[in-house]
């Protein structure tokens, strides 16, 4: 996607081969949380261009339809790992990829955990009602009571867990994640000899 045009051809296909390797890891990566592979990969071109991109670009880059890059696209804006820009002189909607792996990986799994645990904790909580109202019903029935006493402790142990995602899901939304294990600090770039950047440049 990116102009290598001012490059060799050996100099580009090598950059491009590199380039294709990390795309496919990023594909495959999104792919274990239910993403398909076309979308990760979809994210892993827009990841290396250089700047905002439209569709028609993306799907001449990676020949797919209008129609397949479409849906790719607002999957991962649904997942806010891509924004739609402004772009001066064009009417054509543009994308521009989220850069931060971090914030990332704490909105994908903040939308996903949240609907999940809010649909599990309802269904949770409904079996409880059922459960207290039958305990009211057959009282009499130690037999019965014991049973429907041990489910409900079970449930009761999975809404506790639910509330500790929830609280995990706070955590990574609101930053807090990040107090608990801290970022990796970001290395200087180094050249092919292994020197740090500043070290060349002196």
């Amino acid at each position: 996607m990116n102009d290598l045009s001012g490059f060799t051809t050996e100099q580009s296909q090598k950059i491009q081969k590199n380039r294709e390797r990390v795309i496919d890891s990023i594909g495959k990566n999104m792919d274990l949380y239910g993403i398909t592979l076309s979308i990760g990969h979809l994210y892993g071109y827009m990841y290396f261009n250089n700047g905002p991109v439209t569709l028609d670009e993306l799907s001449k880059t990676m020949g797919m339809s209008k129609t397949s890059m479409s849906t790719g696209v607002r999957t991962l804006m649904d997942l806010k790992m891509i924004d739609k820009v402004w772009g001066k002189g064009t009417r054509k909607d543009l994308y521009e990829v989220e850069p931060d792996w971090y914030q990332n990986f704490s909105d994908f799994f903040s939308i996903k955990w949240r609907k999940a645990v809010e649909g599990n904790m309802n269904a949770l909580n409904k079996s409880l009602v059922e459960l207290r109202h039958m305990k009211k019903e057959y009282e009499e029935s130690p037999e019965l009571l014991a049973v429907l006493d041990a489910d409900e402790a079970k449930i009761a142990h999975a809404m506790d867990y639910y509330k500790w995602l929830l609280r995990l899901i706070e955590a990574m939304e609101t930053g807090k994640i990040f107090e608990l294990i801290p970022k990796e600090p970001r290395e200087p770039a180094s050249d092919e000899a292994g020197r740090p950047e500043r070290e060349v440049k002196e």
